[in-house]
């Protein structure tokens, strides 16, 4: 396969697992509870923790599909930052998966520069 074709590979598989980890693998509960704005459990503060295990299951599927750590912790950090966005009412549905694509695209475009 070209390297052209490897990097389209990397761009499919980097889509699919995001469908993947952000819709059947994170689940309503998952969905509501890294939200900041809501209170499912009263009196505890359940967000921050469910928020960083919803953004760590996504940088597992880049670290699996690319091998990059960089990449994986990149993955954490804006996954995380784009949810508590549009979770705070910042984003829009549409641009929190706009944003998440386009991560994906930049991760891939890295991969190509890469020495």
């Amino acid at each position: 396969m070209s390297e052209y074709g490897e990097l389209m590979h990397t761009l499919f598989l980097l889509v699919a697992a995001h469908a993947l980890c952000d819709y059947p693998l994170q689940g309503d509960w998952l969905s509501k509870a890294k939200n900041p704005t809501l209170d499912l459990v009263a009196g505890e503060m359940i967000w921050p923790l469910a928020l960083l295990s919803h953004a760590t299951i996504h940088a597992a599927a880049v670290l699996f599909i690319t091998g990059s750590p960089w990449l994986a912790a990149c993955e954490f950090f804006t996954h995380a930052l784009i949810d508590y966005e549009k979770c705070r009412g910042l984003l829009t549905y549409n641009g929190d998966q706009i944003l998440h694509l386009l991560c994906k695209a930049l991760w891939v475009a890295l991969l190509a520069v890469r020495p």
